[in-house]
């Protein structure tokens, strides 16, 4: 008599590692003008005991954590990063924000003084001078070909990510009309975008060669798909979100990637093909979620129609629920959830203290106040759902 084999749960010891980094904008506290001082802030880092790099501009600086196999080791280490990073840029006169642009651009010549950095700027011109703070995600898998086939499952759900951490409305001192500008300045960049369809790692890998070729891309660092594979370690790394506003926005936006990683793992294993998904479909929902991030609509790539952005979040949360469940996750990631859509992400914030207050300076303020929020204490009991 024949069985059938029922997929198996992930155990503990096979759920994939993970890690984050987080790019933050430096300020001067005084004017709220991007502060060139990268280079200092690391000085002072290290001796704090703290390791961070530099990103393209001198008002940026990143963070990461060490590799890790629990979605809750990483909330010590950020919060340790955030707060030591904010120290660290206050013992050098300025301050720490974590925004995806900075509220004002950045002189001209801005450009970290590294030899990959001024090749970047060389061959890219203007398009290097764009300050652009992400949040990326890297989980762990076995292999190339695996992290191909993730990637295709994970292509839908990239434009609610988007709008779920959008985190930068206002640019110039004004509010752009996007609820990240930071994604919409990333799409100038010839890499940049949601990834196509990739029937293989040869294709991928071909695609790379392609754009290596073109000069569009000058090292595989410089692919900037929405998602992409990254070899050592191989991971899948999601990089579509901005910096979110606060710790607790970062953890939930973790362990969302983290279970959808773990979801998508699952269907190939069942033979599940990733969903066929028009390219130009998901630009545009890419586009959309920019746009209104979580005030307004987003593009249902199932039905290829505009529907209230916070239903998007409810659709995400149902596909990856079985695996929140087992990982014990279910609770925060569906409190932290209704927390946001009750009070706001970060780019709905922004907006809402510059209307009441009318004041960039307010904006900075409270920004710089939230970006090591709950860094010192336990976040709040989670909410219903």
């Amino acid at each position: 008599m024949a069985t059938t084999t029922v997929p198996t749960k992930p155990r503990r010891d096979e759920i994939p590692t993970l890690g984050v980094e987080e790019e933050f904008v430096l300020v001067d506290p005084h004017t709220g003008r991007p502060s060139l001082s990268n280079t200092d802030v690391i000085a002072s880092g290290r001796e704090l005991g703290i390791t961070l790099q530099p990103e393209l501009s001198r008002c940026q600086i990143e963070t990461a954590t060490s590799i890790g196999t629990h979605i809750r080791d990483l909330r010590d280490q950020l919060c340790e990063s955030r707060a030591v990073t904010a120290d660290a840029a206050a013992r050098t006169g300025c301050q720490l924000l974590a925004v995806g642009t900075p509220m004002y651009s950045p002189p001209h010549d801005s450009i970290t003084d590294t030899p990959r950095h001024r090749r970047i700027a060389e061959q890219f011109g203007a398009l290097a001078t764009g300050v652009m703070c992400g949040c990326h995600v890297h989980v762990g898998v076995p292999g190339r070909e695996q992290a191909i086939q993730i990637i295709n499952h994970l292509r839908p759900w990239l434009p609610t990510l988007l709008a779920l951490t959008a985190n930068s409305p206002i640019a110039d001192g004004c509010d752009t009309g996007y609820a990240s500008w930071r994604y919409i300045l990333f799409g100038h960049w010839p890499s940049a975008g949601p990834p196509p369809y990739f029937d293989s790692a040869a294709h991928y890998d071909a695609a790379l060669a392609k754009m290596l070729e073109s000069g569009a891309i000058l090292d595989n660092r410089m692919v900037f798909w929405d998602v992409r594979a990254a070899d050592h370690p191989p991971t899948v790394e999601v990089r579509i979100s901005d910096v979110p506003a606060t710790i607790e926005e970062t953890m939930t936006l973790t362990t969302l990637v983290h279970a959808l990683v773990i979801t998508a793992a699952d269907a190939i294993e069942r033979g599940t093909p990733a969903p066929t998904v028009d390219h130009e479909a998901l630009r545009g929902a890419c586009w959309r979620a920019a746009r209104d991030g979580l005030s307004g609509h987003g593009f249902d790539l199932t039905t290829m129609g505009l529907v209230p952005a916070p239903r998007l979040i409810y659709q995400l949360l149902t596909h990856v629920k079985p695996v929140l469940v087992e990982l014990g996750e279910c609770g925060q990631v569906t409190g932290s959830l209704a927390a946001v859509l009750e009070h706001g992400n970060g780019a709905i914030r922004q907006r809402r203290t510059l209307a009441r207050h009318g004041r960039v300076a307010d904006v900075i303020a409270e920004c710089a106040r939230r970006t090591f929020e709950g860094c010192l204490t336990e976040p709040d009991d989670a909410l219903p759902l």
